[in-house]
């Protein structure tokens, strides 16, 4: 698996390494059932700190993109499985606006700035504003 990391990038290694590995998943070149590096062959060969790749892979896990099996390695999931709970379902979305608020605080943005830039991309797909 070979990925290109900018290090003068504004984007978080972390995130960097989570969307391509999701991007090769989704593109089908990483076959599920697929062996992933372990955490510290990757830091090594990315030359980047170990807690960089175990963050990446942790936010893999909880998006149900990778499983990580003690003592076997980490595998492309078959399939992401559906979250089976609220709580669950809760836990992801928490993942995926972490992952977003901070790229976006990343790039300079205001708060203000995010806030109308969600509720444009959310009236864009017709979304309506309604409290969590």
């Amino acid at each position: 698996m070979h990925l290109r990391l900018d290090l003068h990038s504004r984007v978080p290694i972390y995130v960097q390494i989570f969307e391509q590995v999701k991007a090769l998943v989704a593109a089908g070149t990483l076959d599920p059932g697929s062996q992933l590096p372990t955490v510290r062959e990757m830091a090594s060969e990315l030359r980047i700190n170990f807690n960089t790749v175990a963050r990446a892979y942790r936010l893999l896990h909880e998006e149900g993109v990778i499983s990580t099996q003690q003592g076997r390695g980490t595998y492309v999931m078959e399939q992401a499985p559906p979250p089976t709970s609220e709580r669950e379902r809760r836990a992801r979305l928490d993942t995926l606006i972490e992952v977003w608020l901070e790229e976006a605080v990343q790039f300079g943005f205001t708060a203000d700035e995010i806030e109308a830039a969600f509720a444009h991309g959310l009236a864009r797909r017709g979304g309506k504003r309604s409290p969590l």
